[in-house]
């Protein structure tokens, strides 16, 4: 295993290292917060997977509710998955699997807000974003930036707060902290990276001599009380200004760096491309990086039709990209600092209707999780027998969103400012999900 692809999750201490732990320890600051923190991939799942056709199967109920998928067995005893998801079950003693989610809004825009925020928000579509989402939340808590500029928050291809509002964005916290978004399918001939080049007219000196005024702006807020407006302009140019200089984000989303055989593992969709992307983002010092398993005008999870039809061509594009992933993070070392989440909004219906798909179903969603240091290999909670309840250990989206605060490093019962400077918590409730702990 290359040493340096691990480099930034397991620092060798020399010993002026060991010095510089123990003068922290005398300081009164424990070695536990001086490592580095820990990362999350989300694998946002939009629209509603349906959990009946994927991990909690019901082969014993009638075809209607069922569906028409067969169960197989996996690496992890006890949990059976669907046929089309080989990678899970090859992976499986990775996971933790939660089957016992379970909320009341069965509007996308509703669920969404819920879900990637943690707090409800009824007409979602027209009230807009109120709340920070959780990878703004993160990035707010590191600092927007990490070591060659670098945002704590990224989104792969894009936060689509322009075309379906995922609810991905910072909320009533800076425009610093929305997402950088990788800018598109890295298959296409004509794909850039995100481009954080000079212009031809600004030499060098006279960036550093920006930079500089950049700086000498930013003391004024704190000392003549500048309007929320303008600190939140000057933050944002002061992380143009660090992403042009630096050239992590550039490089980490350039896949001509990686192997044939990489390229191979995770597969030719565009789906597996982002998933790559996300974890090449991670290894480089990413914080938070949402991607969004959506295809405007062409794909996604709300399946009201043809749901069998929809599965048999999504689910096997999707399970090469996630097991790949979890292989790829497991080969390099990571898995344990980097946490990944796959979930949508809500499940899908427990029966199968007249349209041939199911319905929105926030009674009974699932979440699957894996590394982050958290305990793996095992389900957690249950449902009913047509999978439309939770029977065992029903556990909230805030549960979910506590639990993986608590991995990022982020304290989900502190508070965070809002444009009025008032503070607010980070979730409306929730408690990290012992089971993981």
């Amino acid at each position: 295993m290359n040493s340096s692809r691990v480099s930034r999750h397991v620092p060798t201490l020399n010993r002026r290292g060991l010095l510089e732990v123990g003068c922290l320890a005398f300081a009164g600051i424990s070695a536990a917060q001086v490592r580095p923190k820990k990362s999350v991939i989300l694998l946002w799942m939009t629209g509603g997977p349906s959990h009946i056709d994927m991990v909690d199967l019901k082969p014993d109920m009638p075809l209607e509710v069922r569906g028409p998928f067969q169960p197989v067995s996996t690496t992890l005893p006890g949990l059976e998955v669907c046929e089309l998801l080989p990678g899970h079950a090859r992976v499986a003693r990775h996971l933790t699997v939660i089957r016992s989610l379970t909320h009341t809004w069965s509007v996308h825009d509703d669920a969404q807000h819920l879900v990637q925020t943690g707090y409800p928000q009824m007409n979602a579509r027209q009230a807009g974003q109120q709340h920070p989402c959780q990878g703004s939340v993160v990035s707010w808590h590191r600092g927007s930036s990490s070591s060659g500029g670098l945002p704590a928050y990224l989104c792969v291809p894009e936060d689509y707060r322009t075309h379906v509002g995922f609810y991905q964005t910072a909320g009533f916290l800076s425009a610093r902290h929305n997402a950088l978004n990788s800018g598109g399918d890295p298959r296409n001939k004509n794909y850039r990276t995100p481009d954080f080049e000079l212009p031809g007219t600004v030499d060098s000196r006279r960036f550093r001599d920006r930079q500089e005024l950049t700086a000498a702006l930013d003391r004024l807020p704190a000392q003549v009380g500048f309007p929320i407006a303008i600190q939140n302009s000057l933050d944002v140019q002061r992380q143009a200004s660090e992403l042009v200089v630096g050239a992590a984000a550039r490089n980490a989303l350039d896949l001509s760096h990686e192997s044939p055989a990489s390229l191979q593992h995770y597969g030719s969709h565009a789906w597996a491309r982002y998933m790559l992307q996300a974890r090449r983002l991670v290894e480089a010092g990413a914080g938070f990086v949402t991607v969004n398993l959506y295809e405007k005008d062409v794909d996604w999870w709300d399946d009201h039709f043809n749901i069998e039809a929809n599965l048999r061509k999504r689910l096997p594009v999707f399970d090469q990209g996630f097991a790949a992933l979890i292989e790829d993070l497991q080969q390099r070392g990571l898995l344990d600092d980097v946490l990944v989440v796959a979930c949508g909004e809500f499940g899908r219906a427990p029966r199968i209707d007249s349209g041939a798909g199911r319905g929105h179903w926030p009674r009974a969603m699932h979440a699957v999780l894996a590394g982050g240091g958290i305990q793996a290999g095992q389900v957690i909670g249950s449902t009913t027998r047509d999978g439309g309840e939770p029977f065992q250990r029903p556990l909230s989206p805030g549960d979910l969103l506590a639990s993986i605060y608590r991995v990022a490093g982020v304290d989900s019962a502190q508070t965070i400012p809002n444009r009025q400077q008032r503070p607010i918590p980070i979730l409306a409730a929730g408690q990290p999900i012992r089971e993981l702990f």
